[in-house]
Parts: C-alpha cells; structure tokens; sequence
C-alpha cells in the first residue's frame, strides 16, 4: 500500500491503532467523526470484474445511483474471500492502494475536499490521506454513490 501511494506521488500517512471491533470505535480511536472515515468496499459487476466504491462511514452505497454512474443493471457485494482473492486484503483493511488489481474506483462526492482515514491494508491501521489527492492519484470518478443509513 505504501509503495503504490509513493509511486503515485501521494502522501498517505500510516498510524497504529487498537484493533477496531465497528466503525464507531475506530472513529473514537482516530479522534474523528464516523463520516470522516471512508469505506472502501468491494464491488461486484454482473460480468466477474470489480469495482472500489469509497463512502462515508456514516452513509451507505446508493445502488441505483451507482448502477446508473457505472451503466449496469446489477452489482453486488462479493463474499469476504472473494474480495480477499480480487484484491488481496481481508475485509476491514480493503483500500485501493496497492490493490493485487488496479480495479476502477468511484469515491463519493462528499468526500472531496476532506482529510480521510481509511483502510491500511492491515489490520489494526489505518492510512490518512487527501481525498481529492486520492482521487487525482487513482483516476477515479467522484460521483453522489451514498445515501444516509437507515435509523436504527
């Protein structure tokens, strides 16, 4: 992950934290609202291939809007060793950066202009960096993706 960021010209600043059990409790950790904590989820196309779709914590994907960005009639979210197998990191540690495939990232237009954290690639990290830098680095298509959680 480092050496893809470096590659890229990208500053990503890698910290050590307590293993996180939710989302909640790493933002406690990191100091940070849930919605400044981006989700990098595994996608799967109706063909085999996949996508990375970067959220807000505090919201989840919108499928029509992202069926709709991307021009497909069905996604899903694959099996944690599916994704494990498409990109080579375990579900919690998932970030595009250094991805075993460089598959097209779409990252929710909330997030731009914000100072994230996000998957490291490892477990108990987490990786600070620049959306909008993230976003020049990775080529990829900001677009509304999210919407707000269901209450709970």
């Amino acid at each position: 992950m480092r050496e893809h960021a470096r590659r890229l010209g990208l500053e990503v600043e890698v910290v050590e934290r307590p293993e996180a059990g939710s989302l909640q409790e790493a933002a406690r950790l990191l100091e940070l609202a849930p919605g400044d904590i981006a989700k990098s989820l595994v996608v799967k196309r109706h063909d085999g291939d996949f996508l990375f779709a970067l959220i807000p914590g505090d919201r989840q994907i919108s499928w029509p809007k992202l069926r709709t960005l991307v021009g497909v009639n069905k996604l899903s979210m694959p099996h944690q060793d599916v994704a494990l197998a498409a990109t080579g990191y375990e579900r919690g540690t998932i970030t595009p950066l250094g991805s075993s495939t460089a598959w097209p990232v779409y990252l929710d237009e909330s997030l731009a202009g914000r100072r994230i954290a996000m998957g490291a690639g490892a477990h108990g990290h987490s990786a600070y960096v620049d959306a909008d830098a993230l976003a020049a680095a990775l080529g990829a298509t900001v677009a509304d993706i999210s919407e707000p959680l269901p209450p709970r």
